[in-house]
C-alpha cells in the first residue's frame, strides 16, 4: 500500500471511495528495558528531549502503523482513511499503542 494513501482525513483529493472495508488496526505492546529506563531517567535530570524515550515511542508507533497497513492489505484495501493513534499504559512501564482507521478501496476520479 502506498503510505501516501493513509490519512487522518476522510477523503483524498483526486480519489473516490469505491468500497468501504471496515476498521483495521495494528497493535503493539512495548516495555522499556532496564538500560533504557536508567538512561531516560538520567536524561530527565538535564531536561530537554529524552531521546531514548522518543526513539522507543517512534519505533512503537511505526510498528503499530505497519501492522495496520498489513491488515488493510490483507482484506483488499489500497488506502486507509480516518487514521488515528491511541496509547494506553497496560501496567507501569508497559504501553500499548494502537493504530486504527477505515480500510477502503479508492479509485482515481
Amino acid at each position: 500500500m502506498d503510505h501516501t494513501l493513509v490519512t487522518t482525513a476522510f477523503t483524498i483529493d483526486g480519489w473516490r471511495i469505491a468500497k468501504n472495508l471496515g476498521i483495521v488496526r495494528g497493535i503493539t505492546v512495548r516495555s522499556r528495558n532496564i538500560f533504557g529506563t536508567i538512561g531516560g531517567s538520567l536524561q530527565t535530570i538535564f531536561g530537554g528531549n529524552i531521546t531514548l524515550f522518543t526513539e522507543l515511542c517512534e519505533k512503537t508507533r511505526s510498528e503499530a502503523f505497519e501492522i495496520m497497513v498489513q491488515h488493510a492489505e490483507a482484506i483488499g484495501a489500497n488506502a486507509i482513511i480516518g487514521m488515528r493513534y491511541d496509547a494506553n499504559e497496560v501496567m507501569q512501564g508497559v504501553t500499548e499503542v494502537l493504530a486504527y482507521g477505515t480500510a477502503v478501496v479508492l479509485v482515481k476520479e
